[in-house]
């Protein structure tokens, strides 16, 4: 049943069509597209700008309530039971934490997530629309190359936002048929000229569809010959990046491989010869100082490792540490104390160190990593206000590693591929300074070898390690045919903690979770109220917008009740804030 909903909630609409220098001008002042150069300016603003990290960490299990009893580790290695009496960085928060809908409109809100996927698909939309109407008759084959690739950027841009979107606010893939029975989100794929437009949230199988025909398609035309910074644009290697991603989702594991090794090199030893230049190079940590200084390296263009840099408006930096919602307790330890033989505290893992998270306190009080860090832009320097930036790399070579070694193990069982990529990984970890790394290490072999890895990480060690399951059963709660056999589980024990160190703050964990059926829980205030999640729950797909809801559009979860929560006073998203 098609729902009625505002073009000003679901698509900004853009009565202008021009580069990002005229988005503030009125409908009155209407810039036309003259040439393809003027589409290729457009294109530099179809990139979200709200930052979804935030948002699907919280709704994650790597984030705990430090108000709530939990087992933190103290600098003497014991573990002790505490709470704290922290405030709450906002009320959005507390609301996301206990998987209630969000009522606020803020920066990392469900609101501004939705606003800003939607805006970045109308420019898409936009510039298709332009090109089609300059190409006339002429096939899209027989254009030109810059033509050829603005096509391809705005295609990408328009499946990736959706992808993205679905992936917060729908359920995770399934499989053709089940997925089918799970409510989608609009597919927009044209540019809109009414106040009212009739959108239809579809089913998960076929929003997937539409994602596949515009990535295949984005992919056929795809040419860099339009992109100055490359990095900043859905270049060669970041849309089979994403091309791999989406089909590790849909459990499609031989095109997973096929557009990894795209990026990567052949996923045979000889075609793993250059992999260690396209890791992140943990060396440049050791010259870094503070918190800017970590921002350039780890969100840096020149990181062979970084592929696609979107730039978002973003306080996940200001949520992370020293508020009520944090990374402590088991969580940290799962997360960072993952180095198989190596010491399992959280203070001295050598990755974790040449990551240089942040802490609040010498205690268990709540970390956050560099990957995150905030770049301030001052709007007034005297009056201390501006915007916080947080630069997302959206897409990184060590993912995509993760994400091949994962199809090695489920699509053909390729145990001893997925085992060369895991050590190609696990060996990339330890390539900071040989200080850092005797400093953290003594004593220790480092990287750990395969048969150590195994050893710990075997199903028989599920009882001691905290991050190894006994099983995979789980991923039948997602789809009956998803199925990850006996042998199987080892590796992919050592795929999940792998993954969850290298996705932390991105909000990729949540998809994971989501994904793979992974069971966790979230225990709240002084009184442990738990908050279990399993696979499939109806929490798992984030609530829409109040606006959204109140427009006619399909709740998210029509197992549960959506409206409780959603008639607090909407808040403007872009507001400035001070530098503090």
């Amino acid at each position: 049943m098609k729902k009625y909903i505002s073009l000003s909630i679901l698509a900004l609409s853009l009565s202008f069509t021009s580069c990002k220098d005229f988005l503030d001008k009125a409908p009155d002042e209407r810039v036309e597209l003259t040439n393809v150069e003027d589409v290729v300016m457009l294109l530099g603003t179809a990139y979200s700008d709200a930052n979804y990290g935030w948002m699907c960490e919280i709704s994650s299990d790597n984030i705990i309530d430090i108000n709530a009893p939990y087992m933190a580790t103290q600098s003497s290695g014991n573990e002790i039971e505490v709470r704290f009496n922290l405030t709450s960085y906002a009320l959005m928060d507390d609301e996301a934490y206990r998987f209630k809908p969000v009522t606020t409109n803020e920066s990392d809100s469900p609101a501004s997530i939705w606003e800003s996927g939607y805006k970045a698909i109308a420019v898409a939309n936009h510039a298709i629309a332009e090109l089609d109407r300059m190409r006339g008759e002429t096939p899209i084959a027989q254009t030109s190359n810059a033509m050829k690739g603005a096509y391809a950027e705005a295609l990408l841009s328009r499946a990736y936002n959706h992808f993205v979107l679905v992936n917060i606010f729908s359920h995770a893939y399934r499989d053709e048929n089940l997925s089918r029975q799970d409510v989608g989100i609009p597919y927009s794929t044209s540019p809109e000229d009414k106040v009212h437009v009739s959108y239809d949230r579809e089913n998960v199988t076929t929003t997937y569809q539409k994602i596949q025909q515009d990535l295949e398609a984005g992919l056929e035309y795809l040419n860099e010959s339009n992109y100055k910074k490359l990095k900043w644009h859905f270049n060669a290697k970041a849309a089979h990046a994403f091309a791999a991603r989406f089909y590790l989702y849909k459990r499609d594991y031989a095109k997973v491989i096929e557009h990894a090794n795209y990026v990567l090199g052949d996923n045979t030893t000889e075609g793993r010869v250059g992999l260690p230049a396209m890791l992140y190079d943990w060396t440049k940590n050791d010259d870094a100082t503070n918190a800017t200084d970590m921002a350039e390296i780890w969100q840096g263009p020149d990181q062979a490792n970084n592929l696609l840099l979107v730039a978002t408006y973003s306080r996940q930096w200001r949520r992370a540490v020293g508020y009520r919602y944090a990374t402590a307790g088991k969580a940290l330890r799962d997360i960072y104390g993952h180095l198989t033989s190596c010491s399992r505290y959280y203070w001295n893992p050598c990755a974790g160190v040449a990551d240089k998270f942040y802490w609040d306190g010498n205690s268990d009080h709540g970390y956050k990593s560099s990957r995150i860090c905030e770049r301030f832009e001052y709007t007034d320097k005297v009056a201390g206000i501006g915007y916080p930036h947080i630069i997302r790399r959206e897409f990184t070579c060590t993912e995509l590693l993760l994400e091949r070694a994962e199809a090695e193990l489920l699509g053909n069982n390729d145990i001893d591929g997925c085992m060369e990529d895991l050590i190609a990984y696990e060996i990339s970890r330890y390539n900071f300074s040989e200080t850092t790394k005797n400093r953290y290490s003594s004593g220790l072999t480092l990287p750990p070898t395969r048969s150590a890895m195994e050893s710990w990480y075997a199903p028989s060690q599920a009882a001691d390690h905290s991050n190894v399951r006994a099983d995979w059963n789980c991923t039948q709660g997602v789809s009956p045919s998803f199925v990850i056999s006996a042998s199987q589980v080892t590796y992919m024990n050592i795929i999940n903690e792998m993954r969850r160190y290298e996705t932390a703050w991105t909000g990729l964990r949540f998809f994971d979770l989501k994904r793979l059926g992974i069971p966790f829980s979230h225990t709240y205030g002084k009184d442990a109220q738990k908050f279990d999640i399993t696979a499939h729950d109806p929490r798992l797909a984030i609530e829409l917008p109040a606006e959204v809801l109140l427009s006619g559009l399909e709740t998210s979860r029509p197992a549960s009740s959506a409206s409780d929560g959603n008639s607090s006073e909407m808040k403007p998203a872009g507001a400035q804030m001070s530098n503090n």
